[in-house]
């Protein structure tokens, strides 16, 4: 089973950290699609600038396939110095 997770006040909004989803869309955009589908607040804080997608803990930029197994976590703009 996939896993998504969600970090820091995407958690906050969404009231879940993390959630196994079966089945599993095909891509990221079409699992972003379905997340913010079901949730308009989580819809707003995933289209903000900054937020970045890790599949299998590596950033990815754009479009990935998914897999039954894939790991997915969604990580708000970070700060700091």
């Amino acid at each position: 089973m996939a896993k998504v997770l969600l970090f820091g006040r995407l958690s906050d909004i969404a009231g879940w950290r993390e959630r196994t989803l079966e089945p599993l869309p095909a891509s990221l955009f079409a699992l972003r699609a379905q997340l913010c589908a079901e949730d308009e607040g989580l819809a707003q804080a995933l289209s903000a600038p900054g937020v970045q997608v890790a599949l299998d803990q590596a950033i990815v930029r754009g479009d990935a396939a998914l897999t039954a197994r894939s790991e997915v976590a969604f990580l708000p703009a970070m700060s700091g110095g």
